[in-house]
């Protein structure tokens, strides 16, 4: 049984309570949500015990109090920007945040398209969305943002953005991904709130980095390193060092813009809410971690895993050397190597030795292995592998040449492929096709959920088709930034 280092039913009470209490000073709250709403797999990595959808249950707390309102960048809909975690566009993950918001029943207030400059794609987008009866609003970049304060709340700032009226207490602003414009969305909305008569604030939902933990507590730094991308950086909080003689932990683009946001909350609010960007927040993650050994370990291999998420990144040229220089920095101030990833250390020890592709998997402490065959690839070896000892299958062939020769006809005779190996996905169809005749393949497809949360790693760059089996099964994939082949051509 995996260690707990996180207790959630106290964070949801936590949160819940805090988030009230900071709604009681103001006749409407925009409380700006940093992070994932849904599936919050970072959070629940780093926090054993955090349940991915613990902010949807808090809000379902104060579910009669809430409305969402969604932001997206208009240049983020016009060059069709991915979430490289879903595989999906931001607008496609704008429809697919607004149904899962409609199946638990929280009340959609409309969506709010940024830096809207008349893109064809972002005008779609509204057309679309307001046939489904959803209400959009479009707001427009502000020359000199935020540092013309002046300019900003005026008729030519501010001003010139639609205003999405609102009904209920809390308003959670939410966004696809970094860069929306969420905090300018809160400010703009809370200026048209004042023109019409009504005092709203604004408050800062950000898991990360907790701000009573140590700056360089592994947690906050395996923060630093899933942003790497968006060159984010912890540090002390130096203004509000300065108004409590306390050491909060927050990052780089919250203290850089507050003074100017600090600016525009007193303009617009009428006096001084905050000393500092911590006391914008509403955070009570710090209080609930009840393992703190545990914590530090798991965000440990979180580092880890994100340092070869970085490696393949920069082989594919998406983010350049100096990023993966940053993660081997944050690896050296938590004291952790390459080898300290076993998975990663077994699965290159066979490849070596075999000459071939490996993969390999960690269950119950074990280290499962799987190589390269003419019947497979080595991830469909390692999960199979995996999946037998997980039922407690001895180590024999289970699946029937009946069922796989077929199949590697079909892949290379009538669908034209030059790889008669099976994939992930192959492999869980052949055995779900057998689990009917065979109690061994019934008995290891049933083991297939007692995998999710296990660390994989390979020793190659995988097909696009084994990475997403592997995502889908919650196992926690790396992979060595090398190409099986020294084709120019890869495809995902």
């Amino acid at each position: 049984m995996k260690k707990i280092g996180f207790d959630n039913k106290k964070y949801i009470k936590l949160q819940s309570q805090n988030i009230a209490k900071r709604v009681a000073k103001f006749n409407k709250l925009y409380l700006e949500f940093g992070g994932k709403l849904f599936d919050d797999n970072h959070a629940s990595r780093v926090l054993p015990g955090f349940e991915p959808d613990s902010k949807i249950k808090m809000l379902l707390n104060l579910k009669d109090k809430v409305e969402i309102v969604l932001v997206i960048n208009a240049n983020h809909i016009e060059k069709n920007k991915m979430r490289s975690d879903l595989g999906i566009t931001y607008s496609q993950d704008l429809l697919r945040l607004i149904d899962s918001f409609n199946t638990v029943e929280l009340k959609i207030g409309g969506v709010v398209i940024t830096h809207f400059n008349k893109q064809d794609e972002a005008i779609k987008l509204r057309k679309n969305l307001e046939k489904s009866k959803i209400r959009v609003a479009y707001h427009y970049a502000i020359d000199n943002y935020p540092n013309n304060v002046d300019n900003i709340l005026s008729d030519n700032g501010f001003g010139k953005n639609e205003y999405l009226e609102t009904e209920r207490e809390i308003i959670v602003v939410t966004a696809p991904g970094p860069g929306s414009g969420k905090m300018a969305t809160c400010l703009s909305q809370m200026y048209h709130d004042n023109k019409h008569g009504l005092k709203s604030g604004y408050a800062k939902f950000e898991t990360f980095p907790i701000w009573n933990l140590p700056l360089n507590h592994p947690v906050n730094l395996a923060y630093e390193a899933a942003t790497v991308d968006l060159y984010d950086v912890n540090m002390i909080d130096p203004f509000h060092l300065e108004a409590y003689q306390t050491i909060a932990i927050n990052y780089n683009r919250d203290v850089e813009v507050f003074p100017v946001l600090n600016d525009l909350l007193i303009r617009i609010m009428g006096k001084q809410i905050y000393k500092s960007p911590t006391d914008m927040g509403v955070n009570m993650v710090g209080y609930c971690i009840c393992d703190d050994e545990v914590c530090q370990q798991a965000a440990k291999e979180e580092i880890l895993r994100r340092y070869y998420e970085t490696a393949i990144d920069v082989r594919r040229d998406v983010l350049t050397e100096d990023s993966l220089f940053k993660m081997e920095t944050i690896m050296n101030k938590v004291g952790i190597t390459k080898e300290n990833r076993l998975v990663a250390v077994k699965a290159n020890e066979l490849a070596a030795k075999t000459k071939e592709p490996a993969v390999a998997i960690e269950y119950d402490g074990q280290i499962i292995t799987g190589k390269t065959s003419k019947l497979m690839g080595a991830s469909s070896a390692a999960l199979l592998n995996a999946m037998k000892i997980a039922a407690g299958l001895p180590d024999e062939h289970i699946l029937s040449e009946q069922v796989l020769t077929p199949i590697q006809e079909l892949k290379t005779k009538h669908l034209k492929g030059h790889n008669p190996r099976l994939h992930t996905d192959e492999v869980l169809i052949a055995l779900a096709v057998d689990s009917t005749t065979s109690e061994e393949c019934a008995l290891a497809l049933k083991a297939l959920e007692k995998l999710e949360g296990c660390d994989v790693h390979s020793s190659v760059i995988l097909s696009q088709v084994d990475v997403n089996v592997f995502k889908k099964l919650g196992m926690r994939l790396t992979m060595d930034p090398i190409y099986q082949t020294k084709k120019l051509y890869h495809s995902k």
